[in-house]
């Protein structure tokens, strides 16, 4: 199967590396960072694109991992180079965490030109990217689904498919959303617990045992205590998805105080010139002393 790769950061790098590696034909790598594309192209002797027009041109499937609503709406732009422009008989699976509203908007726009559009919502980070454990939520239609399982699978376990196109959008943004309360609590925790003078390491296992107990007490417990926040998932992506759950939350009527709290400390972490560094990093706003020590 001829694939084509729109945005080769860690995410798509490491995505093309699993396919590469299973055997599929990289025909076509794009990024807006040409170096980036270039230096993935020469690792995996896979050639670079030097348009969006000429990826569609070259692949059977494009696979876009892209940071958000505005880079997704650009690579399909209706005026100027588009993947739009080659789209008849392709099928587009986009990855990106953007509202459920642009993957709708983008599935029509990509079937009037002739193509299909998947959504394949991810809820992982880079390692399972490179070790095709990913778990994706998948939105779109359902044949589709099956027509791209074995593809999918190269890439994720256990591919799960959600229904319609926004769906699998709305899954993650909720996934999303706990993951980010959680992070937020759990730094708050910590920060008590220190502020009290108990053992942390004492802490995390009571945690483990009990009602406070997380797969962000497995991932990211460790990090705050240690102020290692080398990014898997970073402050800004958590504010920009933070707020894409508000969004749906304020649209359906529903009261969400906590996710509210937990974008405006992530969004706290970006004013502060912190956006980069990983979720984790809120501990930085709740640890006593560490804001006026720096990092």
């Amino acid at each position: 199967m001829r694939i084509g790769i729109v945005g080769t950061g860690r995410m798509g790098a490491n995505m093309a590396r699993r396919l590469k590696e299973c055997g599929h034909s990289l025909v076509a790598l794009y990024d807006i960072n040409e170096a980036a594309a270039s230096a993935l192209g020469a690792e995996l002797l896979a050639p670079v694109a030097q348009s969006l027009a000429a990826v569609s041109a070259a692949a059977e499937v494009v696979i876009t991992v892209v940071s958000d609503d505005d880079a997704m709406q650009e690579i399909y732009g209706l005026d100027g180079d588009s993947l739009l422009a080659n789209a008849e008989g392709r099928v587009f699976i986009n990855c990106a965490t953007v509202s459920p509203e642009t993957h709708v908007m983008l599935a029509e726009e990509i079937e009037a030109a002739g193509g299909r559009a998947l959504e394949a919502c991810m809820a992982s980070s880079i390692t399972q990217a490179r070790e095709g454990t990913l778990f994706l939520m998948i939105g779109g239609r359902s044949e589709d689904f099956e027509a791209l399982k074995p593809l999918l699978l190269d890439l994720s376990k256990q591919p799960r498919y959600i229904g319609p196109a926004g769906q699998a959008a709305q899954v993650k943004a909720l996934v999303n959303m706990v993951m980010n309360i959680n992070t937020a609590a759990l730094a708050e925790g910590l920060a008590l617990g220190s502020a009290l003078h108990l053992d942390l390491d004492m802490l995390r296992e009571v945690f483990a045992q009990t009602g406070a107990n997380s797969r962000v007490l497995e991932t990211d417990a460790q990090d705050m205590v240690k102020r290692e926040h080398d990014c898997y998932f970073s402050a800004e992506h958590a504010a920009k998805d933070s707020g894409i759950a508000n969004d749906l939350a304020e649209t359906a009527g529903v009261d969400v105080p906590l996710s509210w709290a937990a974008q405006a400390q992530y969004e706290r972490l970006i004013e502060m010139g912190l956006g980069h560094l990983d979720k984790s990093a809120v501990a930085e706003l709740t640890f006593l002393n560490r804001q006026s020590e720096g990092l």
